[in-house]
């Protein structure tokens, strides 16, 4: 066999979810990852030892990431710390990182982009991330797992409606067009925000639909309970729900979880809206 063929087979090549090629000549030592829910599915993946450099908010598993350099947060990531880190790969998101500094490092530096918008293109970019690194048998084996559990979610048609606060002064909620808003649908619930594009603002007293559900997310904003308090005068007709916000919109091994989540969240709101008194 000649040199050429013997180094295409030693090389790690796949395409991210820009449409940009990454090449790795062997699996990687040093990965930095600017992504929270790929820095958690990197040590389910056992790379734990690989991961060198993370954000402020990558924050799963806790125990194992005290030892790791903290590179900044997601949108102010510190392009020095990055390169003294002296990775040979780093992995960054289309939707959580900015472009301008995650260019300037993909000059010297492989970096992998995700861009992940439903269960598909997650499932896509854990099996992508399993060839760079070596663990490719270890990400189909997850992915087979995370489709198996999501084919078994038993979804009550037609959906219920639901609408879905990320955040408040002001608040926001989730679009058609994001991973969030896929999830609800797995999860049984339709969005009534489907028709719009990324996180439009939905102040609470100007809404005009009365869902069958109210969620307030624990993340980015962390929604409590006299917030849920608040909102119930608001909507006198829909259930407000407070969830874990990391079952919707974390898409690495967290969606292994994800499904019991949802199974378990149904059973809730049939209970509470019963309580309502809604029917629509």
């Amino acid at each position: 066999m000649n040199t050429k063929i013997l180094l295409q087979l030693r090389q790690h090549l796949v395409t991210d979810q820009m449409g940009k090629p990454v090449l790795l000549a062997a699996p990687p030592k040093r990965i930095v990852c600017l992504v929270p829910s790929i820095t958690e599915l990197l040590f389910d993946l056992g790379l734990g030892d690989k991961v060198a450099g993370i954000t402020k908010f990558c924050i799963h598993p806790a125990a194992a990431l005290t030892t790791k350099v903290r590179i900044g947060g997601t949108k102010n990531i510190q392009v020095s710390k990055i390169r003294n880190v002296q990775p040979d790969l780093i992995i960054a998101s289309k939707e959580e990182n900015l472009k301008e500094p995650v260019e300037i490092l993909s000059a010297t530096i492989p970096v992998y982009t995700s861009d992940v918008k439903d269960l598909p293109s997650a499932l896509e970019m854990i099996l992508a991330i399993g060839k760079l690194t070596g663990c490719e048998k270890k990400a189909l084996a997850m992915v087979q797992k995370i489709e198996k559990r999501f084919e078994q979610l038993n979804i009550t048609l037609p959906l219920k409606s639901v609408l879905y606060y990320i955040w408040k002064d002001p608040y926001y909620t989730v679009g058609g067009d994001t991973f969030i808003s896929a999830m609800l649908q797995h999860a049984g619930f339709k969005n009534i925000y489907s028709a719009k594009k990324r996180y439009p603002e939905a102040a609470p007293l100007l809404q005009k639909q009365q869902p069958d559900f109210v969620f307030l997310s624990s993340e980015p904003y962390p929604f409590k309970e006299k917030h849920r308090a608040v909102l119930e005068k608001v909507f006198p007709k829909s259930a407000i729900v407070l969830v874990d916000g990391s079952y919707f919109s974390w898409y690495g091994s967290r969606l292994l979880q994800a499904p019991a989540y949802f199974k378990a969240l149904q059973k809730l709101c049939a209970v509470k809206h019963k309580t309502t008194g809604t029917s629509r």
